[in-house]
């Protein structure tokens, strides 16, 4: 099925959703954002405009994911779980709401918060443990498994995951001298663990 084959739903004007998708009110969904197949959109879950909702991706209910952002299929993002702008989601990456699940054991009382910074992006089957915030444009390699914050363009690998290096706003490995080879923009730490754009 093409894009302009997609339906248009009277709800959300400028929003393309695959007859196969379930969304549910209330929602918000910004224009130019599309949600493709076998994705389902719970309630009180707010979606930015250009956005791409992946197959088989499950939002919510009470999620934020901001404008701009991919989701690759596969993807669960549950209550507590809040993406800003331009954040990449990759196939089948995990996000946890409970540190300690048992399925005889109630603990929706004990949801944590995520927080993913603008920017970042999250790779294939990584797994990310609730109540740890990703900084901006963070880069979380695929396969790790992110059990405490991840500073903002720190390149995060491994399981548990640490931070091996730093990455550009342009998604690119820095140096020792923390220039982006792709756009050229110098950056500089920050204390003992932290980067900025130099001035």
């Amino acid at each position: 099925m093409t894009l302009s084959q997609m339906l248009a739903d009277p709800r959300f004007p400028g929003v393309a959703i695959h007859e196969s998708a379930y969304v549910d009110d209330p929602v918000r969904i910004g224009a130019g954002t599309k949600i493709w197949h076998f994705s389902h959109i719970l309630g009180e879950v707010v979606i930015g405009a250009n956005c791409t909702i992946g197959q088989n991706v499950m939002i919510g209910p009470r999620v934020v994911v901001g404008d701009g952002v991919r989701i690759q299929n596969n993807v669960s993002l549950f209550e507590g779980v809040t993406l800003e702008d331009d954040v990449f989601c990759g196939p089948s990456c995990v996000f946890t709401n409970v540190v300690n699940p048992r399925a005889f054991v109630s603990r929706k009382q004990e949801f944590r918060r995520t927080r993913v910074g603008r920017g970042a992006s999250i790779g294939a089957n990584a797994t990310i443990l609730c109540g740890h915030d990703i900084g901006a444009y963070a880069f979380i390699a695929a396969g790790a498994v992110v059990t405490a914050d991840a500073p903002a363009y720190g390149l995060m690998i491994g399981a548990p995951a640490r931070r091996r290096g730093w990455m550009s706003r342009a998604g690119e490995k820095l140096g020792p001298d923390l220039v982006c080879p792709k756009e050229g923009v110098r950056y500089r730490l920050v204390g003992a663990d932290a980067l900025e754009p130099a001035p």
